[in-house]
Formats: structure tokens, C-alpha cells, sequence
């Protein structure tokens, strides 16, 4: 897992999430100063991430009635991220079991 220390520095964090579509590419691009990831896939197509906490997944994401469901697989573990727009903030709402946590990111 993820130590104490590090927990409690991306805690304070106030990452930038940036979403480009290319054709039928889409990045994800999270970027702060603790740490920046960057990922790109197609809709439906499963492939491999390394996460920012340096676990190696198998990502799947699919777009579902406005939301961006992202599903990680590894070690017969599972968590999934739903990226949503709401009253022009992006919400992040992350699952893994039933332990739930929620981002809101606003506009710069």
C-alpha cells in the first residue's frame, strides 16, 4: 500500500486534471507538484496503467449516461473511478470495496 507520509502529502494536494479528446484517443493528464500521471486509451479497449502509486492495472473505461467509469483490475483486486460533470465542477468518486471517496475539482 501506499505509506503514511505519502498519504498525508497527496492529501494536501490540489492536482490539475486535464481531459483532451483526440479522435477516439482520450487522455487524462493529473498533474501537481507531488506527482503527475498521464493516461491514454480508447473507450471499451482494455490496457495496461501503472498508477501514481505504482500499482500495474488492467484499465478498462466506458462512457455511461455522462459518466467516465474507469475500472482497475489487478492481483483479483478492483477500484473504480467515475469522472462526472456537475453544475460545472468535475467529480471524481473513487471505489474500491465499499469504501468510497469523492474529488470535486473546480475550474481554474
Amino acid at each position: 500500500g501506499v505509506g503514511f507520509a505519502t498519504r498525508q502529502m497527496a492529501g494536501l494536494t490540489k492536482p490539475t486534471t486535464i481531459i483532451e479528446v483526440e479522435g477516439d484517443k482520450i487522455t487524462v493528464k493529473t498533474q501537481s507538484t507531488f506527482k503527475s500521471t498521464e493516461i491514454s486509451f480508447k473507450l471499451g479497449e482494455e490496457f495496461d496503467e501503472t498508477t501514481a502509486d505504482d500499482r500495474h492495472v488492467k484499465s478498462l473505461v466506458k462512457l455511461d449516461g455522462g459518466k467516465l467509469i474507469h475500472v482497475q483490475k489487478w492481483d483479483g483486486k478492483e477500484t473504480s473511478l467515475v469522472r462526472e460533470l456537475k453544475d460545472g465542477k468535475l467529480i471524481l468518486t473513487l471505489t474500491m470495496g465499499n469504501v468510497v471517496s469523492t474529488r470535486t475539482y473546480e475550474r481554474a
